[in-house]
């Protein structure tokens, strides 16, 4: 076995299909967890500061513009904007199964599998042209 060979058998291995799946499956894991103790984190000092409040449904109160845009998002989860980190909590779980889509990516480009490659990029630039521009 030549040198090349060698090497692309162990980025082959490395790279395995079940490999591959318990990656993804430790990345979406990690990303609901994340996102669970995000939105828990803002929470709790949500409902401390308005949880005794009232609810009118008569009259509609639009919420923040800050709160919609991503980087209003996380501006406001820095200032500890309780609502903001919620909202944070919640683009974290949105993006969880983006970025398992981006990782399946990668592991397709080292497996050197072309057909998946290509279908993997193009359903990665739907759901990012969706999620950046409110269209898919």
């Amino acid at each position: 076995m030549s040198g090349t060979e060698s090497e692309q058998a162990t980025t082959e291995s490395r790279w395995s299909d079940h490999r591959v799946e318990q990656i993804i499956g430790r990345l979406l894991q990690a990303g609901v967890l994340l996102a669970a103790a995000v939105v828990i984190a803002g929470a709790l000092p949500l409902l401390a500061q308005h949880g005794a409040d009232v609810a009118d449904f008569r009259v509609f109160h639009a919420g923040s513009t800050m709160l919609q845009s991503v980087s209003g998002v996380v501006r406001g989860a820095l200032a500890r904007d309780s609502r903001a980190i919620v909202q944070l909590g919640l683009v974290l779980l949105i993006a969880t199964p983006v970025a398992r889509v981006a990782l399946t990516l990668v592991a397709f480009v080292l497996q050197r599998d072309r057909l998946y490659i290509a279908i993997t990029a193009l359903v990665l630039a739907l759901l990012l042209y969706g999620l950046l521009w409110g269209r898919a």
